[in-house]
């Protein structure tokens, strides 16, 4: 998120890019461990907005389903599978799956123990990114429809979104896109994506 983050100070933004350990700790754990210290190093009194990517996206809705951030702004999420991943349905009882993914991973299914499946509409200001280009063919040909190489754009659509727009990215590397990046500012300070840029 490196990039991201220095296109984000550069537009006057204070980013706080904090990484996590999303093998060790099950989401619900893991929301806590990530957000809260984060939230912690924003300057009192600002807006607290929130850009994140894939699992970031789950984390966000996990903590603010058990806390309030009085100054919240808004939250731009990056190929979230907001309705579970069909790739871990497939793949979960793969030897090996458990031990790259770790818990938080194997709760990101669609089935009766995905935990984004269980956290309701989008209560705040979000709008959301989905990919639609794959360099991860094998993948891909477990998804049911466009995807970006983990989740299928349907999967990262959230009732109560503000926004939602595809781009021709793939799932690791669509931080780094430049276009991406000025579509995550435009959000950030205007509150919607300028559609008619998307090619």
């Amino acid at each position: 998120m490196e990039k991201l983050e220095e296109s984000l100070s550069k537009e006057g933004f204070i980013p706080i890019n904090r990484g996590y350990s999303s093998r060790e700790y099950p989401i619900e754990q893991l929301a806590d461990l990530a957000i809260t210290p984060a939230i912690e190093k924003c300057p009192e009194g600002t807006t607290v907005n929130f850009v994140t990517h894939s699992l970031g996206g789950i984390l966000v809705r996990q903590y603010l389903s058990n806390h309030t951030i009085e100054n919240l702004g808004r939250v731009v999420m990056l190929g979230p599978p907001n309705k579970g991943s069909e790739v871990v349905d497939k793949l979960r009882e793969v030897p090996g799956f458990h031990f790259i993914n770790g818990d938080a991973g194997m709760q990101l299914g669609t089935g009766e123990l995905s935990i984004p499946n269980t956290l309701g509409k989008a209560n705040f200001d979000v709008g959301i990114v989905a990919g639609t280009r794959s360099i991860n063919l094998i993948l891909s040909a477990l998804i049911p429809s466009t995807d970006d190489g983990k989740v299928s754009i349907e999967s990262t659509k959230l009732e109560g979104m503000k926004d939602h727009i595809t781009m021709p990215v793939t799932h690791p590397f669509m931080m780094k896109n430049d276009r991406v990046i000025d579509q995550v500012v435009n959000y950030l300070k205007n509150g919607h994506f300028e559609h008619d840029s998307n090619p």
